[in-house]
C-alpha cells in the first residue's frame, strides 16, 4: 500500500466523518484525488464501512464481559459462530489459540443479564464457558497507525 493511502486510512479510522476537503488538507492532495484513493480503498475492502462508537452505558448496556468457549465434545463440528449468531449481545467472536476455541464480547444490562446470556450461550453452542467482566476501559477503539512498523523490541509511545 503506498505510503499516502497509509495516512488516508489512518485519518479517517481516527474520524471517519473526516470531509474529504479535511483530507486533502491533511495529505496535501487534491479533494478529487482524495475521492478517488478513498473510493479505491472502499472497492479493494481495506476500508470495509463507518460506524458510530456507541455509549454502551448510555444505552442501557453498561456490563461489557469476555467469554471464553470451548466445546464439551471435542470431536464436535466446529460451528459454535454459527450457533451463536442469533445473539445479538454477542458483539464479536474471535477464534483463537489456545485451550479455548472462542473469545466472545459480549455487552449486556445486568449482572443477571450476564448471567441468562451465558445459559444461552451453553445451550446453543454445546460449550463450557469461562466469562472475564470488564470493570473499567481505559481507552477501546483505538486508531491503528499506518506507516513503518515498529523496530523490534522498540518501547510503543
Amino acid at each position: 500500500m503506498e505510503e499516502i493511502d497509509r495516512r488516508i486510512v489512518t485519518l479517517l479510522a481516527a474520524d471517519g466523518r473526516m470531509s474529504f476537503t479535511d483530507l486533502a488538507k491533511e495529505t496535501g492532495l487534491s479533494v478529487s484525488a482524495v475521492h478517488q484513493r478513498v473510493r479505491r480503498l472502499e472497492k479493494r475492502g481495506v476500508i470495509r464501512g463507518y460506524a458510530a462508537l456507541v455509549d454502551y452505558d448510555e444505552i442501557g448496556l453498561p456490563l461489557t464481559a469476555f467469554v471464553s468457549i470451548k466445546p464439551n465434545d471435542p470431536s464436535a463440528p466446529d460451528d459454535a459462530p454459527v450457533r451463536l449468531s442469533h445473539l445479538t449481545a454477542i458483539e464479536a467472536c474471535h477464534s483463537v489459540a489456545g485451550d479455548e476455541s472462542y473469545i466472545l464480547k459480549v455487552r449486556v444490562a445486568s449482572p443477571l443479564g450476564l448471567e441468562e446470556l451465558l445459559q444461552q450461550i451453553r445451550a446453543s453452542a454445546n460449550v463450557s464457558t469461562r466469562t472475564t467482566v470488564v470493570l473499567s476501559t481505559p481507552y477501546d477503539y483505538r486508531s491503528p497507525v499506518l506507516g513503518r512498523e515498529p523496530e523490534a523490541g522498540a518501547a510503543e509511545g
